[in-house]
């Protein structure tokens, strides 16, 4: 019997966030997730963004590119174009993810690479120290906004849901057993899978509380949804705006075809690299 643990992705370098950031708790959460799904270091590439969640290239032992503020999703689509038996993974925080990045996230859903892109998700640009995020509820005094946020939020999971994600789901750090279970349904879909991560910033959110998460999120899974109607799906992401509950879970997946599987040439590229005969690599 084996005695490996998730432990098994440590890097040995101690993580620099805060004590109580929610990234510990996503952390611990993927290295969980890649562990049961009996990943390999050398089978995962996770393509890191700066900032606080960025951070976490140095702790997790797998390949790793370190790439531009919200850039994260071009390198990961090249990545898996470049080798689709790689399972290939993109990281980023709410402010990357949602603002300099939004058009790759748009894009990307768009053509359903098979990848999984996770969000952390908590309403500020922290590694600066605080300021107002695309993700930051209107009238939230911050660095940036001192008399209060004026600019509605963006809904991510709207975006998602109308650019053709095949996935589309919601987690909370504060509950490391069900994001595991989601970061593996992710992992396992498919397609392009979008979850965003709630979670809590100790030092520069004292609204988003881990105790005003728990008032607000409720699960999906414990109201007998099934995540196979678009239209159920969008009326679930725009519940906070309607009654301020939050829904945590799947909620939406379908099973259309990805982006680099109607590729013709990508197909041919695994069969040379397999070395299998009969195969004209030169064509």
């Amino acid at each position: 019997m084996s005695n490996e643990t998730a432990a098994k992705f440590n890097t040995g370098i101690t993580p620099t966030w805060c004590p109580g950031c929610g990234n510990y708790g996503i952390w611990a959460a993927l290295k969980q997730a890649l562990f049961e799904l009996g990943l390999k270091s050398e089978e995962v590439l996770i393509v890191y963004d700066i900032g606080c969640f960025g951070n976490g290239v140095n702790f997790t032992k797998t390949y790793a590119i370190h790439s531009l503020h919200g850039r994260t999703l071009p390198p990961a689509v090249g990545a898996k174009l470049g080798n689709k038996r790689l399972t290939v993974i993109a990281l980023a925080g709410d402010g990357a993810a949602y603002g300099e990045g939004i058009q790759h996230l748009l894009h990307t859903a768009r053509y359903n690479v098979d990848l999984t892109y996770l969000v952390a998700n908590n309403q500020r640009f922290s590694l600066t120290t605080g300021q107002a995020s695309p993700l930051t509820i209107q009238g939230t005094k911050t660095k940036t906004t001192p008399f209060g946020e004026i600019k509605k939020p963006i809904n991510p999971l709207l975006l998602s849901l109308d650019t053709g994600a095949s996935w589309v789901g919601r987690g909370f750090a504060g509950d490391i057993q069900e994001l595991t279970e989601l970061i593996k349904q992710a992992i396992q879909h498919k397609g392009f899978s979008h979850l965003d991560i709630l979670q809590q910033c100790v030092s520069f959110n004292k609204e988003n509380t881990l105790e005003w998460y728990k008032e607000v999120i409720y699960k999906l899974a414990s109201h007998k949804y099934i995540p196979d109607n678009k239209i159920k799906a969008v009326e679930k992401a725009e519940e906070f705006e309607l009654n301020g509950k939050m829904p945590v879970g799947l909620f939406y997946q379908d099973s259309r075809e990805t982006y680099e599987d109607q590729i013709p040439q990508l197909e041919k590229d695994i069969l040379c690299a397999r070395k299998l005969e009969g195969i004209n690599c030169f064509e």
